[in-house]
Formats: structure tokens, sequence, C-alpha cells
């Protein structure tokens, strides 16, 4: 089976996929053999366990099955597929998080990832895909024994050199292909019907187009893959090499190496020689500049881009000029993987998990890899630096999608200089001019980073008091005042002692918006008009100050002074205009809807409010696009819409699900704006229509909810009632999809197959909306469904 033959299958008109289903999983880059056999025995054990373990030796292809099994069974889990990618993952305490980032949570409290995620999936039915687990055995045990335990509607498949051994797991061992005998030939036509062959064959093909099992070739293929015990990496890499030789010279020179290496220890599995020959020969067929990159590439995580291979790879023999042809020359080979991703601006590579992991071994046996993992941290810490300089600028977008690209590589750095002696000032450093993205998104792991950097480097200094007040200010957007007061404090003292200005604003500037979100309006509008002060006189401007600005304009909203909060938002934009900030404008734009929502500029305060929101939508800010939807569903409570509004405070119960810490930074003033908007919104509509309306809302994702705040797009429509539906409850969401599933024709086992589900339990799911609806046949429910569906489409 090809990629043109993907088992995935598109979501039916009127099915919830559009609305429930998310997922991140990649899109294939070249075709998928067969695997059908394989294929049907994961889905059934999905059915029937929870947790199931792909094993089998490196290049066996656990997690293209893995992957092309979870693309086929997406619309059985109505919260989403998601694969977590963990072969790059160096830091094991980072697990949690890059689980709760991989699943679309912004969390910003001061939980722990574990609590975090556990919490979120507790009731969402949704299937996480844990890749390459290996190395992380006994921490991903853990994991996937906590969430299981809360969280019934979760299914975990894992892929692992070994099984995670934890109870109720399910041990898979992945085969290799099967290969077939050499001396039997296939009927004409079928020549290319084995597996392995027409692996081969394909692979063959993009080296050496037009290439194609014959009658005179099959035999001296079969051997082949004979040869390479059906591995799929290992014969990817042995086709690879047709470009140069014919079949009968690659097969000639493998029964030649394979003769010389297993001749040593019979202690290493026969599998586990054959992989380690070939990449062997794979790397002794590259040239000795092609081998040193090689090596060297493999210090990078998820991928690099030529930029950094020349940067990084480039010196000590391989002049920078010949990176280009070197990297070209791997590709070639099928060592270095080319991705294409879409709307970035250049070219990407990869070193596949096991050929990065030989590459490795390369780099310590020749002496290098402190070498090139300290060139490596280089080059994240300039980029990091220039990042921070360039955030505020008309390239802001481009600088948070760089940044966002190199989120592996960075954490890499991190680790680096935060597990080698005498580096921790430089992770201090990287950790610090980080901050802007750490605010986007990534508030707990910027935490993380930080917290344990100043914990290693205690040396006083500029570096040191930058790193607390840009700390501190996560843990203000953690709503933990607490440890932000204590950072504040650290950071002013040492800028006091040493006269330095900017620092000093900055801390002051911290310390007025504690104050603002403990309701002590009159200290915060004197720390934050002094902080203000300071940075004019200091020509200090970037997206800080400009969120100063923000802070100060909210607080004299509350205070009631209207016209300085007004003036100062309209200062703060026309600086934002004037040098291309984009970011930090989406607060600003916030900041002026909620002065004009309180003086009564409704229209005024709208279109702010939604020019506000497309900003966050630009930089992926979570955050930002909790508070701007929350904010308009008080424009919309107050405009007399209140259906509107409760649908939108349903979106924000589940944007602030994804977001975690205290709404609303637990304001007593916003919480009470909240409260009254939903009280209205109840009154008028009635608490069934209240509850109807904030459903529709809490159902959608991040990006409905987004395009619906926006008018780009309606909520939902409830399902009807019937008038045998006593009740008056629509389906639950497995319901509704089961129900779209009879619609469709399907029986019982089909719908079990389709959802990886027991037949049993589909009958069960079947009976009970029947019983529900008031319906004694499945024609009259599929009758149903088509209603609602016209429904939706009026």
């Amino acid at each position: 089976m090809t990629e043109g033959h993907s088992e995935c299958i598109a979501a039916m008109p009127g099915t919830t996929r559009s609305r429930q289903h998310g997922d991140n999983l990649p899109a294939e880059l070249s075709s998928f053999v067969d695997r059908r056999r394989e294929i049907s025995e994961v889905k059934r054990l999905l059915s029937s366990t929870r947790l199931l373990t792909l094993t089998g030796v490196g290049g066996v292809g656990k997690t293209r099955l893995a992957l092309r099994v979870a693309a086929g069974v997406r619309r059985a889990f109505v919260d989403g597929v998601w694969l977590v990618e963990l072969a790059a993952l160096q830091d094991r305490t980072l697990l949690e998080q890059t689980v709760a980032d991989t699943v679309g949570l912004r969390d910003q409290s001061a939980r722990s990832p574990q609590e975090v995620v556990v919490d979120y999936l507790r009731d969402k039915q949704l299937l996480l895909v844990l890749d390459n687990c290996e190395h992380l055995v006994d921490r991903c045990a853990g994991l996937t024994t906590d969430l299981l335990a809360v969280a019934p509607g979760l299914r975990i498949l894992a892929t692992s050199r070994h099984a995670l051994c934890v109870s109720g797991e399910h041990v898979l061992a992945v085969p290799p292909l099967p290969v077939p005998a050499p001396e039997h030939l296939p009927q004409q036509g079928k020549l290319d019907g084995n597996e392995a062959v027409r692996l081969f064959a394909e692979r063959a093909a993009l080296v050496r187009p037009g290439f194609e099992v014959t009658t005179g070739n099959h035999g001296t293929i079969a051997r082949i893959c004979q040869q390479l015990d059906g591995l799929p990496l290992a014969i990817e890499l042995g086709a690879a090499w047709l470009r140069a030789l014919s079949p009968e010279q690659l097969l000639h020179r493998l029964d030649d190496r394979f003769r010389l290496l297993r001749g040593g220890s019979r202690a290493v599995p026969a599998r586990h020689q054959t992989l380690r020959a070939v990449v062997d020969w794979s790397y002794q067929l590259c040239s000795p500049p092609e081998q040193t990159l090689w090596a060297r590439a493999s210090v990078f995580a998820g991928g690099f881009d030529l930029d950094a291979a020349e940067a990084v790879c480039g010196g000590d023999g391989i002049d920078r000029d010949r990176v280009l042809d070197l990297v070209a020359g791997l590709v070639d080979k099928s060592i270095l993987i080319r991705e294409d991703q879409h709307h970035a601006p250049r070219v990407r590579y990869r070193l596949l998990y096991t050929i990065a992991h030989y590459g490795q071994d390369a780099l310590r046996a020749a002496g290098r890899d402190a070498v090139l993992r300290r060139r490596h941290r280089d080059y994240y810490l300039d980029l990091a630096e220039r990042g921070n300089t360039e955030w505020f600028g008309p390239t802001q977008p481009e600088v948070s999608a760089r940044t966002r690209r190199e989120h592996a590589n960075l954490r890499l750095a991190l680790e680096f200089c935060l597990s080698t002696p005498g580096e921790s000032q430089a992770g201090l450093r990287l950790a610090a001019a980080l901050h802007f993205y750490w605010h986007c998104g990534h508030v707990a792991e910027g935490r993380h980073w930080l917290d344990r950097a100043l914990t290693l480097d205690a040396q006083p200094g500029r570096v040191r008091a930058t790193a607390l007040w840009g700390n501190a200010n996560l843990a203000l957007l953690q709503g933990d005042l607490s440890a932000a007061t204590a950072m504040a404090e650290q950071c002013r003292g040492w800028a006091q002692l040493h006269g330095d200005q900017t620092v000093l604003a900055y801390a002051l500037f911290i310390q007025g918006a504690v104050a603002r979100f403990r309701g002590d309006f009159r200290r915060a509008r004197a720390l934050l008009e002094d902080a203000l002060g300071r940075f004019e006189a200091l020509s200090e401007l970037n997206s800080m100050v400009i969120i100063t600005y923000v802070t100060l304009s909210a607080t004299a909203v509350f205070q009631g002074d209207l016209a300085r909060a007004i003036t100062l938002s309209q200062h703060a934009r026309a600086l934002c205009e004037r040098h291309g900030e984009q970011w930090a404008l989406g607060y600003v734009l916030d900041a002026l809807a909620f002065a004009e929502w309180t003086r009564g500029e409704l229209a005024l305060a709208s279109t702010h409010n939604k020019d506000s929101l497309r900003v966050m939508r630009i930089f992926d800010d979570t955050f930002g696009t909790v508070l701007t939807v929350e904010q308009q569903a008080w424009l919309a409570g107050t405009a007399g819409e209140d259906e509107r509004a409760a649908v939108l405070l349903g979106v924000t119960q589940q944007l602030w699900s994804l977001v975690g810490g205290q709404p609303l930074f637990g304001s007593s003033d916003h919480l009470a704006a909240h409260e009254t908007c939903e009280q209205q919104a109840r009154r008028a509509l009635g608490d069934r229509a209240f509850r109807a309306a904030f459903g529709r809302g809490a159902d959608l994702d991040l990006d409905l909810g987004i395009a619906y705040a926006l008018g780009e797009k309606p909520a939902p429509a409830t399902p009807a009632a019937t008038t045998t539906d006593t009740a008056g409850t629509p389906l639950t969401r497995r319901e509704q999809q089961v129900a779209e599933l009879v619609a469709e024709g399907l029986s019982n086992k089909d719908i079990a197959a389709r959802l990886v589900i027991a037949q049993r339990t589909a009958e069960g799911h079947v009976e009970r909306i029947l019983a529900k609806l008031g319906f004694t046949k499945r024609t009259r429910l599929a009758a149903w469904v088509i209603e609602q569906r016209e429904g939706l489409d009026r």
C-alpha cells in the first residue's frame, strides 16, 4: 500500500470531526509499503487495550507503522490523535511538558506539567502516540500509568526498543518485512508483490528513474532483501546505492561485507548486526568529508537548516563553502532527510534516529563531541540573542516562527549549558534571551529553564539581574505573585546597588504589575509611572516597555481615569506602528478595547478587540487570545447579544483549560465582569438555552473558537430535541459519532472497526442512542442525522 492509498478517512459532511478532531500527524514523505497484517493487528489490539507498545530493533519501521495506524483511526478519537516525538528530548524532566505542548496546552500556571497534563486529559477521548521511548522508558512508564488511571477515554500507542513494563501494557513486536525465496520466481505481473522487494524497487526508482523488477533481476533483489533481513531502513539504505552500483554489484559487496562483520560476536542478535553492518557500509562508502559532516550533524535535535549546518559543521577540515555540496551528497545517499515545511522559507534536514546515533558514536570516537556541542550551543545562543534584538520590529513574525522551529535545538543547547560544568552563565544568557518566546505560549517551560539556571549560577551581575526580571514576569503570568515579588526585589536591590537604571526600570515594572493584580491600584500606578519615566529617559523601547504602557492603561481604567487610559494606549499604539511591532500591539488594542467598553463605546471597542485577536492568532499567543475572547463576551453581553455572549463564555472556558493558571489573573474586578456577563445571559436566555449555547462554545477547538469570535464562522447549532426526547439532552460526542456512522449505512461490526472499539460496545452505543431519541429503527435514526446536517447547512 502506498501513500496514495492511505487508509486515512476524511470526515463526512455533518460529522463532528471539524470541530472535535485535532492532530499533528506529519504528511508521509515517501510511500508506505503494505504492512496490512500489522496494521490490522494493531487496530484490533487498540480496541481492547489502552496501552500498546510496538517494539523491535532500530530500522524495523515501528514509527511508520504507528503513524499509519494513527492516521487510520483519527475518527475514533473525538479529541484528536497526537504524535509526541521524543527522539530529540534529552532532558527527561521535560517529558510531561512536551506532551502538554503537543496536545496544544499553553499552561501558564505554577502547577507541575504532570498535574496539568493529567488534569487536561482526564475527560478526553484521545490517542497519544509516544514515539521513541527507549531512552526515557522509566519516565514514560510513570506518565502512562498516571494518565491511564484517571483518563478512561485515553489510549496510548508507544514505540520503543524496550517495553515500558507497566500494568495493562500489551506489547507487539514489529517483525521485519517478509522476504521471498530467491529461487522462487513469481508470476509475470506480480514480480514486485513481495513487500520487501516492492520497497527496494520503489526506493531504487528514486535514484534510478525507470528502475523496475524483472525476471532477470528478481532473484538478485530477493537475495539483497534476504541479506538485509527484511529491515526497511537497511533496504532503503541499500537501494540508495543503485545510483552507483548494479543490483549484482550491490549483492556481491553485501555478501563480502556481512561475511566479515558477522564473524564477530554472536551475543548480538543477527538483525542488530544487519542494521549496524549496513549503516557501517553506508558510512564507509561516503567520502571522508561526508563522514565528518554526518558525525557533526548528529549534534542537532529536531532538524536544522543550511545556515546552521554551515556554522556548526563547517571549519576544521571542511570549508564552509563545501557544506552545501556535502549536505546534498548525504541527501542523495538517504543519510540526510530533506524536509520542505509548509510556508517555511528554508529547507530543513534531519537524520533518522538510528543514523543520528551512529553519527554520535563516530563523533565521540573522534574526540570531537564536546567541541561540536559547544559550537552548537554558541550558534543557538547567538540565534536567541539576535532574536531578542530583532523581536521589536517588522520581522517579528519571522523571528517567532524561526524560534518555534528551533525549539528542540534550543532545548538541547540549554541542557548542555546546565549540565556541563562552567557553562551555567551561558545557560542563563540563553534562557533570558528567549524571554519573549517563553511569553508567547511557553511560560511553564521558560520558568523551568530560568529557575534551573538561576539556581546553578548565583553569581551577582547584570546577566543574573536580567534573568531575574524576565523570570519574575513569567511568574506573574502564572499568577505566582509571591515568586514574582521575591525576584523583582532581588533585581531591584542589585540595580540600586550598582546604579543600573535600565534594570531598575524593569524591576519597577514587575513590582507595579504585581500591585495591579493584587488590586493595589494606587501603588501600581506610582510604580508603573516611575518605570515608564525611566524607560523614556533612557530611550529604552521594546515590547516589554509597550506592555508597561498596557499595564498602566488597565490600572487607569480601574481607577476610573478613562482619558488617561486611552491616551496611554494610543501613544503605545503609535510607537508600535512606527517601529513595526505587532505582538505587543495586540495587547495595546486589547487595552484600548477595555477602556472604550468601559466608557460605553461598544462599536469602537469591538473593532479594537477583533484587531487584537487577529494579532494573537498570528503569534499563536493562547494567553492573549483567551483574554481577548473573554472581553468580547462582555461586549456581546453589553450589546444585548446574549446567546453570542454565552457561546463566547463557553469558548473561553475551553481556552482557559489550555492556558491554565488563574482565569483573568484572579483579578476580582475582571472576575466580577465575567460573573455579570454570565448572569445576564443566563437570565435572558433561560438556564437550559444558556447551557446549550455555552456548550456549543466549549465544544469548539482553538481555531474555530477564534473564527467564531471574529465572525468568520457561526457556532454549530445544538442538535434539536425531538418530541420523543423527553430528557431534552443532545447526544454525547461519542453517541453523535456513532449516529453519523449509522447514517452512512455501517453495521455495528463496521462501526466497531472504524472507531477501534469492541463490537459489543458499538451495539451498546446504538441501543442507547435509539432509546434516548425514542426510535426503534436504524433507518429513522439515519433520517434524524440527515435532518441535523440540513439544519447545520442552512
